[in-house]
């Protein structure tokens, strides 16, 4: 089990949730031996874990401020840290390495050339969270007509309060998270009962 991550700084987007990391990580299986690729990096929530399981990381974020943020958090976060990690200030699908084994998707912005260029360069591992219904249909086909999706998971978090001397529930945004493969032996995959 990896340590808790400190995210001290605020991208005003806000991290994503801790129990959504987790089921990031399952997809994305990293072992230390793999290149990760981030794309969207935000507040660097899913770069710091992944920098504490894959021998190399790559995250790219298009707004300066956000990865002046990644920085910062990653520094936060350096005596957990065991990849080398490169932070790139550029618009996806340009930066994302050719190498990468596994990918993380935080945004929507320009999805379809980055999976185009993921499926080029045959990452093995693909995961996309999508917090908008539209956005999350739109994915779906995307992954589906490049022949990538493994599967579509939606869950929702949901933390508990007191409330009146009892326990309530704030719930979370729901997640759609799309998983695939770019790799050969995906390339038969025909999405299984979500076509």
């Amino acid at each position: 089990m990896m340590p808790p991550i400190a995210l001290p700084h605020d991208a005003k987007a806000g991290p994503t949730k801790p129990e959504v990391r987790a089921v990031v990580h399952s997809k994305l299986a990293l072992e230390a031996d793999d290149h990760f690729a981030e794309v969207g990096s935000c507040t660097g929530a899913i770069t710091i874990e992944a920098a504490q399981r894959a021998g190399r990381v790559t995250a790219l974020e298009r707004k300066p401020e956000r990865l002046e943020t990644t920085e910062r958090n990653l520094a936060a976060n350096e005596d957990a840290i065991r990849a080398d990690v490169e932070l790139r200030n550029t618009e996806a699908p340009a930066g994302v390495p050719a190498d990468a084994d596994a990918l993380f998707l935080g945004g929507s912005r320009n999805f379809e050339a980055v999976l185009d260029h993921a499926v080029d360069t045959e990452v093995d591992r693909i995961v996309m969270n999508v917090s908008r219904l539209e956005v999350a249909g739109r994915a779906t086909e995307a992954f589906r007509k490049r022949g990538i999706l493994e599967e579509v998971v939606q869950f929702q978090v949901s933390h508990g309060y007191e409330l009146a001397g009892a326990t309530s529930f704030d719930s979370d945004n729901p997640v759609y998270m799309l998983v695939g493969s770019a790799t050969a032996s995906g390339e038969d995959n025909d999405g299984g009962s979500l076509q």
